[in-house]
């Protein structure tokens, strides 16, 4: 499919143990210590790196039950030696992200029918990070190129990458890799295939006189690709006996339990978080194939990953979140912004005072006064969505003067003039009708409304 991001581990393809006095060279010269006359203590400072032999590896792998057994060799040991000695900290970043993403593999690959193991492919690929880019334009977990990508249903435009989506780029993995085997009938050669593309595995195949096994075709295969099914191997040996090599993963990260909600609208994350009181760097996280926070009117439809402690609150308040969603929230005049006060006193309201409840949120507060969010943290300089019990707030209620709320004598309908941060769900709270009552009366076909238009009510 493609070369992967890996090129700087590949330079270690005539890797071999280094001494132990290699990896402690950080220490201080015992001439120094000896010469202030200090007493010499133990240094603890050091991890502790076990020993082992190629006979103690090669048992561990006789040993283990796995759907894709495989045979240690010298290249393997070699990868085993690089990730569990001089590169211990890839090893433990990886360990590290290990929990937030194999649960969504081990799934993916039993739903697929095909090796649970296979998920380990990931962390050849990008170390698990959804985020990575490689030098040739591969990105996310799997590393899909753009046109492989588009084959599975992903796609790229300046605002959202299907390709970084886990659970999109898991399934077209696990669709992928299954297409490779049926190809070639062995996994192996199909995880080679993945790598440098099935046309460099045939022309391999041809060289080596119609071997059909990984081995039988490895020195005809690209250099990359001879070393990437031997890493594939050496972290799936690892990873199954960390205590051996002394991998004692502290603090992993696990995934954040979500929901999906769709909002049929084009908006930006910042504004969802600020409206519902999410975290944005836990919306990021949850859905790392939105670039630049924005989701396109030509992506609308998406569904968006919520977490699922706030999922409740958003779903039973999910009209007037997203009617908000597409508020502009200040009222610019002449290219300036116009002061919150003013803006509130050109449009009749009367400021209230409101004290915090038990129970409180900004977005519960603005719905039952018929403004936003934003306003109010305008109106009382906050630059938050914490809110406490006993806490007062200044909030400019609307009322129903002649300049909003008319009587149109001769049709005998009634008409609101439409003020900076109204948006239908508002209104239709304000005058007892539903949004799509109001969209009947007003032959309105999308949501969307401006200061200054007539609406008919009633």
């Amino acid at each position: 499919m493609k070369m992967t991001w890996q090129r700087n581990i590949l330079t270690i393809l005539a890797v071999c143990v280094i001494p132990m006095t290699e990896v402690f060279s950080q220490e201080e010269p015992l001439e120094a210590a000896t010469a202030l006359n200090e007493e010499i203590l133990p240094n603890y400072h050091y991890e502790y790196i076990p020993d082992f032999t190629y006979e103690e590896v090669e048992q561990r792998i006789k040993s283990m039950k796995t759907e894709m057994p495989f045979e240690l060799n010298d290249r393997i040991f070699s990868f085993i030696q690089y990730f569990t000695v001089r590169n211990r900290e890839y090893t433990k970043m990886v360990l590290a992200r290990k929990e937030k993403f194999f649960p969504l593999f081990e799934s993916t690959m039993k739903k697929h029918e095909m090796p649970v193991e296979i998920q380990y492919l990931s962390i050849i690929e990008s170390g698990l990070d959804p985020q990575i880019r490689s030098r040739v334009g591969a990105m996310g977990l799997w590393q899909f190129m753009p046109a492989t990508g588009r084959m599975y249903g992903m796609y790229v435009n300046s605002d959202v990458d299907d390709r970084m989506d886990p659970e999109m780029s898991t399934d077209a993995a696990a669709k992928y890799l299954k297409s490779l085997y049926r190809m070639f009938g062995n996994w192996e050669v199909a995880l080679a295939a993945y790598n440098c593309g099935p046309g460099n595995v045939r022309k391999a195949i041809r060289r080596s006189g119609g071997k059909t096994t990984f081995w039988g075709i490895y020195n005809y295969l690209p250099r990359e690709t001879r070393g990437y099914v031997p890493q594939f191997q050496a972290m799936l040996y690892i990873l199954n006996h960390l205590e051996e090599h002394n991998f004692n993963l502290e603090e992993p990260t696990y995934p954040i339990e979500y929901e999906k909600i769709r909002f049929e609208r084009a908006f930006r994350m910042e504004k969802l978080a600020e409206l519902t009181d999410i975290c944005l760097k836990d919306l990021e996280e949850l859905n790392p194939s939105i670039k630049n926070r924005n989701i396109p009117e030509t992506n609308r439809s998406m569904a968006i990953r919520i977490p699922k402690n706030k999922s409740m609150f958003l779903k039973e308040n999910l009209a007037w979140i997203g009617d908000s969603l597409g508020n502009a929230p200040t009222l610019l005049l002449a290219s300036q912004v116009v002061p919150v006060e003013e803006a509130a006193a050109s449009m009749n309201r009367e400021a209230i005072t409101y004290r915090v409840k038990s129970g409180d949120v900004l977005g519960k507060i603005a719905s039952n006064h018929g403004v936003t969010v934003t306003q109010i943290k305008d109106w009382n300089n906050l630059n938050s969505n914490l809110i406490r019990v006993g806490q007062t707030l200044k909030i400019y209620s609307g009322n129903s003067s002649s300049s909003t709320l008319a009587d149109n004598s001769s049709s005998g309908s009634k008409t609101y003039t439409v003020r900076p941060g109204d948006s239908l769900w508002i209104i239709s709270k304000k005058h007892s009708l539903s949004v799509e009552q109001i969209k009947r009366l007003n032959n309105l076909n999308s949501n969307n409304i401006k200061p200054g238009q007539k609406l008919i009510i009633g």
